[in-house]
């Protein structure tokens, strides 16, 4: 199911822990199988526990508990927009609708050529820098205004 690129990351993780408990190495392993596919099938996340030893259900709660999991497809490119306090107080709003409209899409939505998909988190501990967007769940962007959503997009083609 997984390159043996991705299971070699998968040994390096599951290396950081005591033998008898390699199911602490889900989230590594969770965010190493959806780097490689894209997102988190069913069957995928079953791989993942299995290859862990640990009961699926428990793999499914940690998928299904952290929003950087993505438990359908989603577009070349994430935008994860922060709109907690901080950033909304220095803008986020304005940056999330401006994403909005220049994509035209909604939180939660894909646009029709699968390249972008916009979502809505919570704090990402950078509120100096707000507003900020995350890219990818990897690449963080900072001060975020037109401009700069506009040069990020073109980045992004």
């Amino acid at each position: 199911m997984l390159s043996k690129e991705s299971r070699e990351k998968f040994e390096r993780e599951i290396a950081k822990f005591p033998a008898d408990q390699r199911q602490s190495a889900v989230v590594a392993c969770l965010a190493i199988a959806q780097e490689e596919l894209g997102w988190l099938a069913p069957e995928t996340i079953e791989f993942v526990a299995n290859y862990l030893d640990m009961p699926p259900v428990a793999a499914w709660e940690v998928a299904t508990f952290y929003s950087m999991f993505e438990l359908k497809p989603v577009g070349r490119y994430k935008l994860t927009v922060c709109t907690n306090l901080s950033c909304s107080l220095s803008g986020a709003r304005h940056a999330a609708e401006y994403l909005k409209s220049k994509l035209g899409i909604g939180f939660g939505e894909t646009t029709a050529d699968g390249k972008f998909t916009l979502k809505e988190a919570e704090c990402m501990g950078a509120c100096g820098d707000a507003p900020v967007l995350l890219v990818n769940n990897h690449h963080m962007c900072c001060r975020m205004n037109p401009e700069k959503i506009d040069q990020l997009l073109e980045e992004c083609k």
